[in-house]
C-alpha cells in the first residue's frame, strides 16, 4: 500500500511539473512577445516568435505529462484496460508533439537542421 502511495505521489509531482512548465512557458513567451514588440520588431515576426516559444513550452509540458501517465499507469495498475488508455493518451500526445515540432521548427523531428550541416 505504501508503495502505491509513493508512486502515485511521484506521478502527481511530475504532473504538477508539467502543468507548471505549461503555465511558466506561456508567461515567458508572452513576455518575450512584448519585448520583441518594444524593440521595433514587426508584429508578424513577434507573433511567429510567440508561436514558436509557446510551441516549445507545450512540447516540454507534454513530455512531462506523458511521463506522469506512464508512471501512474504502469507502476500502479497495469491492467489491459489501463494500458490501452495509456496507449491512446501517448498516441494522441505523440501526434501533438510531432505537429508542434513541425510548427515550431518547420521540419519533421527526424530531419536534419540545415544550419548544422
Amino acid at each position: 500500500m505504501e508503495h502505491e502511495l509513493l508512486i502515485t505521489g511521484a506521478a502527481r509531482i511530475v504532473e504538477m511539473a508539467g502543468v507548471a512548465v505549461l503555465i511558466f512557458g506561456a508567461m515567458v513567451a508572452a513576455g518575450a512577445f512584448f519585448v520583441r514588440l518594444s524593440r521595433s520588431t514587426s508584429f508578424h515576426d513577434a507573433y511567429h516568435g510567440l508561436r514558436a516559444d509557446l510551441g516549445r513550452a507545450i512540447l516540454l509540458g507534454l513530455e512531462l505529462l506523458v511521463i506522469a501517465d506512464i508512471i501512474g499507469t504502469v507502476a500502479i495498475k497495469p491492467t489491459f484496460q489501463n494500458l490501452g488508455v495509456l496507449a491512446a493518451i501517448v498516441a494522441i500526445r505523440t501526434l501533438l508533439s510531432f505537429t508542434l515540432e513541425l510548427e515550431v521548427s518547420g521540419r519533421w523531428p527526424w530531419q536534419r537542421d540545415e544550419r548544422s550541416i
